[in-house]
């Protein structure tokens, strides 16, 4: 069989789409907003843990119109052949009475969804497809190591909200600029250092020398999310060069950045 005859793989489709509005729109800092969403579509979606993801859909550029996409084996396309806008998020909070959910979006520059965040007015629409997997909890984990870039705030903050009060949390948060940094939930025995990106240094750098110089005793459970390349680095630094059992540790790669 040549290459060209081997049957295309594919893929399973993921959860379907689920309309919904833009209710409200707040700023959390100079750097993020917070959407809140509502729904009827929203009825039965379930997110049963902490750090889970969905998918957002919104509008293509340049229009107000939401046009639903349909799973070809591979990936979602639009009628006219075109990808549609999908970005990945973590759900900071779902009422499922309501039905409601928010999502905290970070102003990346030059981002397509930060750029629809900023100027969504009640009633614009959207829709969420999900959840993703989510994170458990160790119930015998002595402390919790989490690192994130800004894109992960929101995924900390739930962590922070349900690690038992009598865990120790350190939580390590690199920012590209002060402005970006934001109060995060109350934790008995939580310390929080956020870090600021260097001028000229790929995003995740001083994140990824943080872990390298992290101790890590066999009572500590990792968590890290971010910009994938930074999270590769971090990866090898824990699975390869330190072998760290893949159950104590977990890393996300959120974004790339732009190559364009």
């Amino acid at each position: 069989m040549t290459k060209e005859s081997e049957p295309v793989r594919l893929r399973k489709p993921p959860p379907p789409f689920r309309l919904m509005s833009v209710a409200e729109v707040g700023r959390l800092s100079p750097r993020m907003l917070r959407l809140t969403f509502v729904g009827a579509d929203l009825r039965g979606l379930i997110i049963d843990g902490p750090a889970a993801s969905v998918r957002l859909l919104i509008p293509s550029p340049g229009v107000t119109e939401l046009v639903m996409p349909d799973w070809n084996g591979n990936e979602f396309l639009l009628p006219d052949g075109s990808r549609p806008i999908i970005r990945t998020f973590t759900p900071r909070h779902f009422d499922p009475d309501g039905p409601l959910l928010v999502l905290d979006v970070v102003l990346h520059d030059g981002g397509v969804v930060s750029r629809w965040a900023q100027t969504a007015e009640p009633g614009a629409p959207a829709a969420v497809s999900g959840p993703g997997r989510s994170y458990s909890l160790d119930p015998v984990a002595a402390e919790y190591l989490l690192f994130g870039d800004e894109s992960a705030i929101p995924a900390i903050g739930q962590l922070i909200e349900v690690i038992p009060a009598g865990t120790s949390v350190r939580a390590v948060i690199e920012v590209s600029h002060p402005d970006a940094r934001i109060a995060l939930p109350d934790h008995p025995a939580c310390v929080v250092e956020w870090l600021h990106r260097e001028s000229g240094s790929p995003p995740g750098d001083r994140l990824v020398r943080a872990v390298e110089e992290a101790h890590l005793s066999e009572g500590t459970r990792l968590w890290a999310a971010g910009e994938a390349a930074a999270m590769h680095r971090i990866r090898q630094n824990l699975f390869q060069e330190r072998a760290i059992e893949r159950s104590r540790a977990t890393v996300r790669g959120y974004w790339k950045v732009s190559t364009n």
